[in-house]
């Protein structure tokens, strides 16, 4: 192969930390019979559960509890079925269950959020009674902790013109804070991560893990429901750890990691994001494909951030655009025909599995995913140097289709009587209002995170730099800014939730949750997808370490 690092080449060069894993997943030889005893124990328990949901029924409080422990604990997609008729038959008698009882705040917030959180718009006005004749909180609920806490987190399933859940969002944050502070270390913690990510910003397969800790903590516990739980993530950690094997030997096979040394080489963070749009067994061949998918364009995005000459970015592009072998004679670097070489291998393979399964017209969606993202970066690889002086929002449509979304979600629906046909697929490729939120949330928390890395690199200026340049304004004052801007990002994703929706509720559960590994890839002021040390403590968590079963 030439020397790359020899070309005329103004641009920056990339200087990532090397991944924390290496290759330490490829040798996972997978335990047959540990995953029998698990599969038959959790088959054997998920019968009593399902009676205890069903029980639960008899008091529709009592049965939207249950199904918020079952959601929080993740075996709710044991339940699917059951839990969408139930909620369905219980919100349509909501007028009068609400006329009937005169619920209390954590009641009224358990329901908004489960209802929400499930499409079912429950009016924001439930929370009118709770304010005073100033139109403010009244001072009396500050002293329920878990009422406010309740409040806090049903706050950011808001959508648009509901002003009673803005003022509770600040209400309950500044209340929240000093209530950690007199409470038990046990809820003091459960209201300190709220604090940092809400349960709906959260990634489920996290979530559910520091739930089954917290949920063991309390004294009132359902211990067969917390034993099914534990059970039940530790198969399915089984199974995830089987695809990052196969998927770490895949990447070294490829060797693409010594042929791109200056890119990113975590396969396993890239497969962290994939499991967090779906962590269901029933996924795993998306999740695979996704993968695979997510680190060629990682590797694209490399290439083109701060290594290639535009004119290598423009021939590449026009090669994307034919997408057949011959192209690869137009492209002037080595490293750039093992990169298309690669690209066009994962389309074949893509198109081989998709035909058995009487699906080819899915890699028509991905390929045209692709192309976008390509001409994205070119683009972006053009504007570069002008980049400073572009007011904020101006470059703001060809920055949203680079942040991969289209690649990552024509991918996942890569899969039989799933999720996604021709119709669905024409529906993500019109890039709805949710999509363009997603996409605009990613780039927008990215911009925070990453703004001074960047101009370290010689990228273009930031969002952040172009905001206070524009406005005139401190760094703090752009961010707030832009943090407002991920909020309204939120409630455009929240109304997109609310039925009658304009696609299936498990599609937009997978943009929803693809938007909340963003915000967990760089919502602590990092990029956790650049810097391994980052994510060390979830993939510790979720791929490493079992949950402790009790004695």
């Amino acid at each position: 192969m030439e020397n790359t690092n020899q070309q005329n080449n103004s641009r920056g060069k990339a200087d990532f930390p090397p991944s924390l894993w290496g290759c330490s997943f490829a040798p996972f030889c997978f335990p047959q019979m540990e995953f029998k005893s698990y599969s038959r124990q959790v088959e054997e328990l998920k019968e009593n559960v399902k009676d205890m949901l069903m029980a639960s029924k008899k008091d529709p409080v009592e049965h939207i509890e249950f199904i918020n422990l079952l959601c929080r604990l993740g075996v709710s997609y044991h339940f699917d079925k059951e839990i969408e008729n139930n909620l369905k038959e219980i919100f349509a008698d909501l007028p009068n269950l609400l006329e009937k009882h005169d619920f209390d705040l954590y009641t009224l917030s358990l329901l908004f959020r489960v209802f929400r959180q499930h499409g079912f718009k429950m009016p924001c006005v439930v929370f009118d009674k709770f304010k005073d004749t100033k139109g403010e909180f009244k001072e009396t609920i500050i002293n329920d902790v878990k009422g406010i806490l309740g409040l806090y987190e049903a706050s950011f399933l808001s959508v648009h013109g509901e002003q009673v859940l803005d003022e509770a969002l600040v209400f309950t944050k500044a209340n929240l804070e000093s209530s950690a502070m007199q409470s038990s270390p046990r809820l003091a913690d459960h209201i300190r991560n709220a604090l940092i990510r809400p349960f709906h910003k959260g990634v489920p397969r996290i979530e559910a893990r520091k739930y089954i800790s917290f949920y063991e903590e309390d004294e009132s516990r359902n211990d067969t429901l917390l034993k099914f739980a534990k059970i039940d993530f530790n198969r399915v950690q089984l199974l995830h750890r089987q695809e990052l094997s196969n998927l770490s030997r895949w990447w070294n096979d490829f060797k693409l990691s010594v042929e791109f040394p200056y890119a990113k080489d975590g396969i396993v963070e890239v497969y962290f994001r994939a499991n967090g749009v779906h962590f269901e067994p029933q996924y795993a061949f998306s999740r695979m494909v996704v993968t695979k998918y997510t680190k060629i364009v990682s590797l694209l995005d490399d290439t083109c951030d701060a290594h290639a000459s535009f004119e290598e970015i423009q021939l590449f592009t026009n090669a994307i655009e034919r997408c057949c072998m011959d192209a690869i004679n137009q492209l002037p670097a080595e490293y750039l025909k093992v990169l298309y070489s690669a690209l066009l291998d994962l389309f074949s393979e893509t198109e081989s599995d998709m035909g058995k399964q009487g699906l080819s017209y899915a890699l028509y969606y991905v390929k045209e995913a692709f192309k976008e993202l390509t001409r994205g970066y070119q683009a972006e690889a053009q504007w570069v140097p002008l980049g400073h002086g572009q007011p904020f929002g101006v470059d703001v449509p060809n920055r949203l289709e680079t942040t991969r979304y289209g690649v990552i979600m024509a991918a996942f629906n890569v899969v039989k009587d799933e999720v996604a046909g021709e119709e669905e697929y024409e529906w993500l490729k019109s890039n709805p209002k949710i999509m363009k939120a997603g996409k605009m949330i990613c780039r927008l928390v990215k911009d925070i995170v990453g703004h001074e890395v960047e101009q370290k690199r010689g990228d273009s200026a930031s969002g952040v730099e172009r905001f206070m340049k524009q406005y005139d304004v401190s760094e703090k004052k752009a961010i707030e800014e832009i943090q407002k801007m991920v909020a309204n990002g939120w409630k455009d994703i929240n109304e997109d939730c609310m039925r009658p929706t304009n696609a299936p509720m498990r599609l937009l559960q997978q943009i929803v949750n693809l938007v909340r590994v963003t915000e967990v890839t760089y919502g602590h002021n990092d990029d956790a997808y650049t810097i391994p040390q980052s994510l060390k403590d979830y993939v510790t968590l979720l791929y490493v370490e079992k949950v402790p079963m009790c004695e």
